[in-house]
């Protein structure tokens, strides 16, 4: 007689988001490719965001504040659910919950913006609830967010670090060849942190230098009318166009000559992983985990934090040495594919809700 199967083990993701962006876009691969009984509980999110989801196949739905998810949790605790958080209202309300219904908890720490004093309160803040009880474990998606966690007295023991990472490709993009311009692209939000403002500082003195080279910068944010009247003010409205937010970016793959990641701050960046893997060289500030993804001049071009002049210098090496583009995407290929795979970090993710769930009950 065939032994009985083993229940999935529940698993109930927390998250305020306005948006996909690139941790939304983790969590919904994360769902899809992780072994448990996946739902995502939404706080105060876009419809369309539920929607998209959905769609996909996720368990999901939206929490309009804390005492509708305190309920939904209250309901589902005979079940033992492990709630794993992402972002700070997220960890604020899971731990609430946990601590109130006794559940197991693990923290997903994307990375931290700390530029105003509110989102240094909450950087503090999310480092101090991590120290409690409450909070069974603390994954990091890159090893500069896990070292914040250290200088906060968070116990090593807790600490986790898993990257990000891609499911496979399902087809080799094939750049269209267009010999009159160079493209390079700015993918994310158009926020301070995201550093559209530098990607502007090196890419305007390039643009001038270079007729070929053109850019775009896609996605949307509160900075989008200033980059524009600065585009504007530099006769530069033809060469470096704003297309707004993208569902998808197969098409832009194609086109792009080149990724440039000009944050000011960052996790391990899904766009990164995501231009590595659809043969896109990246030019990037060595911020936050990028580091730990790229070694310059052999997978990718580094520049110094927030250094525009130098990021336009690495940008310029690429415009003007053609094979090291094709080197630079044949190494990044193999580095996605052999450390930033879906599959086999999902396994490090099934193993460790296992053991948290394990301990939980002991």
């Amino acid at each position: 007689m065939n032994a009985p199967l083993t229940p999935a083990l529940p698993i109930i993701h927390l998250l305020s988001s306005g948006g996909f962006y690139g941790a939304e876009r983790m969590l919904l691969d994360h769902c899809l490719a992780t072994p448990g009984q996946h739902q995502v509980l939404f706080i105060d999110a876009p419809p369309e965001l539920i929607a998209r989801f959905r769609d996909a196949g996720v368990d999901c739905r939206g929490c309009s504040g804390l005492s509708q998810l305190l309920r939904h949790l209250r309901q589902r605790r005979d079940e033992r659910p492990l709630v794993n958080t992402h972002n700070f209202k997220g960890l604020l309300f899971g731990w609430v919950g946990a601590t109130l219904w006794r559940l197991p908890l693990v923290i997903t720490q994307h990375g931290f913006t700390a530029r105003s004093r509110k989102q240094r309160f909450y950087t503090w803040l999310s480092l101090q609830l991590c120290r409690t009880a409450s909070v069974d474990r603390v994954v990091c998606v890159a090893e500069s967010i896990a070292v914040l966690h250290r200088r906060a007295s968070v116990r090593a023991q807790k600490l986790q670090v898993i990257p990000n990472g891609l499911p496979a490709a399902t087809a080799l993009l094939q750049r269209t060849a267009d010999h009159q311009r160079w493209l390079a692209g700015y993918v994310g939000r158009l926020s301070s942190e995201k550093g559209p403002d530098l990607f502007l500082d090196a890419l305007i003195p390039l643009c001038r230098q270079h007729p070929e080279l053109h850019a775009v910068m896609l996605g949307d944010g509160p900075e989008r009318e200033t980059l524009l009247a600065r585009i504007s003010a530099a006769g530069l409205l033809d060469r470096i166009q704003l297309p707004g937010y993208q569902n998808d970016m197969c098409a832009w793959w194609t086109k792009l000559d080149a990724l440039v990641i000009s944050s000011r701050t960052e996790g391990t960046p899904m766009i990164l992983l995501e231009a590595m893997q659809a043969g896109v060289p990246v030019v990037a500030f060595g911020v936050g985990g990028i580091p730990d993804v790229i070694e310059d001049r052999h997978n990718g071009l580094l520049a110094e934090p927030a250094d525009s002049a130098a990021l336009a210098r690495q940008i310029n090496a690429l415009l003007g040495e053609p094979l090291l583009a094709r080197q630079l995407t044949d190494n990044a290929r193999r580095t996605q594919l052999d450390r930033y795979d879906l599959s086999s970090l999902a396994e490090r993710w099934s193993q460790l809700y296992i053991r948290t769930a394990r301990e939980a009950r002991a």
